[in-house]
């Protein structure tokens, strides 16, 4: 049987390939893209309501991305980056929603506060910093800050109902925050694909073998999981967009870049409460200080979702151990993964985060009421009758060798491309799928340089995102403008979640 040629094959129907997919086929709509996925469904893995906060990642609330230095001082360098990054997708999604590419914006994002929310002289201290470093700058200049009980009990009553008066306290809040359903945004990007001719995507298929051959281009053997037979697709580019499957893949794909890379992978578990007195009184994201230890995915927040049409709260999410790189992956997963040019590296992460195996493996066992115990510090009337535990995604973190310890563990995201540029592949977790859409432009530049040179390519990246090639950390005015457009587009402009009004 003759491979099946095409100029791109996207591994994984998440939305990182459904973005760089969609991103290419605006670019040049004569761009033959294969789309293949193991699983039945689209974006049913990393990408799916319950394996995700569903928040728009701006730097808002999460403060993890402003750490604390050792003099005192708050960095507020990678919350600049974040913020910066989620606006390139505003723009891009506006940009689908104008020309019907994307449904009604309410499909896939609703407006909700953003808040932070601590305890305690010390976390107050350092949330009354944040405020001053990040208020200063105009990517963050409507963030608003108060200590008041009162105020508080306005911006957050569920939290702040029966607790005690003397409690020292604070929050932060930014009205035009996101929650954002990334699995309806991918169904969406990949039905507006399904409509050209040039596209086919391919469910219920698995990635054997991945052959680089001399002519530059890869040989890929697919399997279909129903009939089990195999065929193989020719590909100019291969994107490994596949969550925790990714690094198993590049492993497979022999490019010298994927030498040294490890994974660490991290499960999670969320408390879910569908009780309508309880869900009806809160309408924001709150999010608190993680534990010391903690991995940045389990930063605990409060969250008012919409999970399938239905409203909810959610709490945690609850990290734990694992093997598995994948919610449905297997528990060889880690094991398989351990290659000899990876090895050294692994070994180091594990030598030197012995703290956060221990914390991982506590929150395994936690019991229900200790779960709700915890909840407890957002939620002081909180019943344990109330909340149910749900499996969250899994994750895995980045590992990559070092000189000085010989491997590190990261918390980030990274695109590895092969030094020809015919294949890419993102690793790591959060920021995530709100970056997507810088992510997968950082993709384009790198790996079509050729026809990143032409202009025509420069100005439809431009008509899509307007700031691309500006900074929006640096111009005020460009911010401004894009932002009124974006929020106004996607209907974010109503200052809190659409359920209030």
């Amino acid at each position: 049987m003759s491979a099946k040629k095409v100029d791109v094959l996207l591994v994984g129907a998440g939305v990182m390939s459904a973005t760089l997919g969609t991103l290419l086929s605006q670019l040049d709509p004569s761009l033959k893209i294969v789309m293949v996925e193991r699983l039945s469904k689209v974006a049913h893995e990393s990408t799916h309501s319950l394996n995700n906060a569903g928040t728009g990642h701006g730097g808002y609330c999460e403060l993890n991305y402003t750490p604390q230095m050792a003099d005192g001082s708050i960095r507020i360098d990678r919350a600049l980056e974040i913020n910066a990054a989620f606006e390139v997708s505003l723009q891009f999604w506006s940009y689908l929603v104008e020309q019907a590419v994307l449904p009604a914006p309410e499909k896939f994002i609703n407006p909700i506060c953003h808040q932070s929310f601590v305890w305690g002289e010390e976390d107050v201290a350092f949330l009354r910093k944040r405020y001053a470093a990040l208020h200063k700058h105009h990517l963050f200049e409507e963030m608003e800050y108060s200590e008041d009980h009162a105020v508080l009990r306005k911006w957050m009553p569920l939290v702040m109902q029966h607790r005690d008066a003397g409690q020292v306290v604070a929050a932060t809040r930014v009205r035009h925050g996101t929650d954002v359903d990334f699995g309806m945004l991918t169904r969406g990007l990949v039905k507006s694909l399904n409509r050209h001719a040039a596209f086919d995507l391919k469910l219920s298929h698995t990635i054997v073998s991945l052959k680089q051959h001399e002519n530059g281009r890869w040989h890929v053997r697919v399997k279909d999981n129903h009939s089990k037979e195999t065929r193989t697709i020719d590909a100019g580019f291969v994107f490994l967009g596949a969550g925790g499957g990714a690094l198993p893949l590049l492993q497979k794909s022999g490019v010298p870049e994927a030498r040294g890379y490890g994974g660490f992978p991290v499960s999670g578990q969320w408390l879910i409460c569908k009780n309508p007195d309880v869900v009806k009184r809160h309408s924001s994201k709150v999010y608190g200080k993680a534990a010391v230890g903690a991995p940045p995915m389990s930063v605990p927040h409060l969250d008012a979702r919409i999970i399938d049409g239905e409203p909810a709260l959610l709490f945690g999410p609850f990290a734990s151990i694992t093997t598995k790189f994948l919610k449905e992956g297997s528990a060889l997963d880690l094991f398989t993964s351990l290659k000899p040019g990876n090895l050294k590296p692994m070994l180091s992460v594990a030598r030197d985060n012995f703290d956060l195996t221990r914390y991982l493996v506590t929150e395994a066992f936690r019991s229900h009421k200790e779960r709700v115990g915890i909840l407890r510090g957002f939620y002081v009337d909180a019943k344990e009758e109330d909340w149910e535990l749900a499996s969250a995604g899994q994750r895995v973190q980045i590992i990559k060798g070092c000189d000085q310890k010989g491997g590190r563990l990261e918390f980030g995201t990274e695109i590895v491309t092969a030094g020809d540029g015919t294949l890419a592949a993102l690793l790591g977790a959060s920021p995530g799928a709100s970056t997507s859409v810088q992510a997968m432009i950082e993709v384009i530049e790198r790996c079509f340089k050729p026809r990143m040179k032409e202009a025509e390519w420069k100005h439809r990246l431009k008509e899509m995102v307007p700031s691309y090639g500006e900074s929006l950390d640096e111009n005020v005015a460009l911010l401004h403008e894009v932002r009124k457009r974006t929020l106004a587009t996607l209907r974010l402009d109503g200052g809190n979640s659409r359920r209030e009004t």
